[in-house]
C-alpha cells in the first residue's frame, strides 16, 4: 500500500462489527480504525484499547479525520446514516441491503457522485471460499452450456429472533429476503448479471412470526438458463449451497466457508490458516463423457477471503478504481428485493 491508510469509524459494534469490520480494519494496513458508536456497553476498547468510542452518530461524523464511514446499522437506518455521512464528507461503505428502495439507492449514488465521494456496497459472500471455487468451475467452462443453478443459504432457528428491525412488520427492510436474500441475489447477478424475468415467492412458517422467513427467486436469464435462489428459517437439514447443472456435467458444493465462525472465536484475518476449509468439503464434479462415460473429480476451494472486499475499498478510494460491487447491480437487487 503506497498511499497513507484511510482513517475510518464504524458505525456500530454489534455481531457486524465485531466480526465483520474490525478484524479487518486493524489488521488490512490500507486502514486506521478510529473511532466506532456504542450507545451502551463500551466492549470495543477491551479489544482494541486504541480506538475512540463515541457516544453518538453525530460525534462520529463530525470527526474530521475520519475518511470513511462504515453504516452497519439496522437496515431500515441505512439509507439516512449514509446520506448524514455524505454531506458530512465521507466516504461511505454500507452494509447490505444498501437501503429498503432502488429509489433510495440511486440517490445515494447520485450523491456520491455530486460530492465526489465513493458509496460502495459491503456484499461479503462473493468473498466465501465456496463462492469463489463455483464462480471458478462455472467460468473454467468445464460444465458446458448451463442448464439450471441453484444457491442456497438456510437456517434453522424456530424462535423469533430479537433484532426487531428484522422482525417487524412495519420496519421497512425486515424480513428473510432483505437479509440472506441480499446475498443470494448478489452471487446470482455477480455471475450471470441482470435476469429476463423473475418470480418471487415469499412465505411466513414460524409461529407469531410478522415477516418472510422462506423465500424462493426464480430468475429466468438467456439461452433457457434458470436460477434458483433459496433461503428458509426452518431447515433442519443443510442442502448444499450450490448446485450447477450444465450439458457436460454437475458441479455440488456445501457451503462450508470458515472465516465468520473463525472470526467470532477470535481468529484473525492474517493468522494461518484463516478462511481455509477443513478437509472433507471439497466440492463435487460430476462430468460426462463419451458414451455417457462419468468422471468424478474433487475440487477443494480456495481461500475464503473477506479481505478481499477491504482491498477493494482501499483501491476504489485512494486510487479511484472501479469497485466490483457496481451500482448498476445494486440497483437490479434492490428492485427484486423490493418488488
Amino acid at each position: 500500500m503506497s498511499s497513507k491508510p484511510i482513517v475510518t469509524g464504524l458505525m456500530a459494534y454489534g455481531m457486524s462489527g465485531r466480526i465483520f469490520h474490525a478484524p479487518f480494519l486493524t489488521t488490512n494496513p490500507g486502514f486506521t480504525f478510529k473511532a466506532v458508536v456504542e450507545r451502551h456497553e463500551k466492549k470495543a476498547g477491551k479489544v482494541y484499547p486504541e480506538v475512540i468510542s463515541y457516544n453518538t452518530t453525530d460525534e462520529l461524523l463530525n470527526d474530521a479525520e475520519i475518511e470513511l464511514i462504515i453504516v452497519n446499522t439496522p437496515n431500515n437506518t441505512h439509507f439516512d446514516y449514509a446520506v448524514q455521512a455524505l454531506n458530512g464528507g465521507k466516504h461511505v461503505l454500507i452494509e447490505k441491503p444498501a437501503a429498503v428502495t432502488s429509489a433510495e439507492v440511486k440517490t445515494l449514488f447520485d450523491l456520491g457522485k455530486k460530492f465526489n465521494l465513493k458509496v460502495m456496497i459491503y456484499q461479503n459472500r462473493r468473498y466465501d471460499s465456496g463462492f469463489i471455487s463455483v464462480k471458478k468451475v462455472i467460468e473454467s467452462g468445464r460444465l458446458g452450456e448451463l442448464i439450471e443453478v441453484h444457491f442456497r443459504l438456510d437456517r434453522y432457528r424456530m424462535p423469533i429472533g430479537a433484532k426487531v428491525f428484522k422482525e417487524t412488520k412495519d420496519t421497512p427492510g425486515n424480513g428473510l429476503t432483505y437479509d440472506l436474500g441480499a446475498h443470494l441475489v448478489d452471487n446470482a447477478i455477480s455471475i450471470f448479471g441482470k435476469p429476463l424475468s423473475y418470480v418471487k415467492t415469499t412465505a411466513s412458517h414460524r409461529p407469531g412470526s410478522q415477516v418472510d422467513d422462506y423465500f424462493n427467486i426464480h430468475l429466468s436469464y438467456p439461452n433457457q438458463l434458470n436460477v434458483y435462489l433459496t433461503s428458509g428459517l426452518l431447515i433442519a437439514e443443510q442442502l448444499p449451497g450450490f448446485v450447477i447443472h450444465g450439458t457436460l456435467g454437475s458441479f455440488v458444493k456445501l457451503r462450508t466457508d470458515v472465516q465468520e465462525a473463525q472470526l467470532d472465536a477470535g481468529m484473525k484475518p492474517t493468522d494461518a490458516g484463516f478462511g481455509i476449509e477443513p478437509e472433507g468439503s471439497e466440492g463435487k464434479l460430476v462430468l460426462m463423457g463419451v458414451d455417457n462415460q462419468k468422471s468424478v473429480e474433487w475440487i477443494a476451494s480456495d481461500k475464503g477471503n473477506y479481505n478481499g472486499l477491504f482491498d477493494a475499498v482501499y483501491h476504489t478510494v485512494r486510487e479511484n478504481a472501479l469497485f466490483p460491487i457496481t451500482e448498476e447491480q445494486i440497483a437490479w437487487q434492490l428492485e427484486l428485493l423490493e418488488s
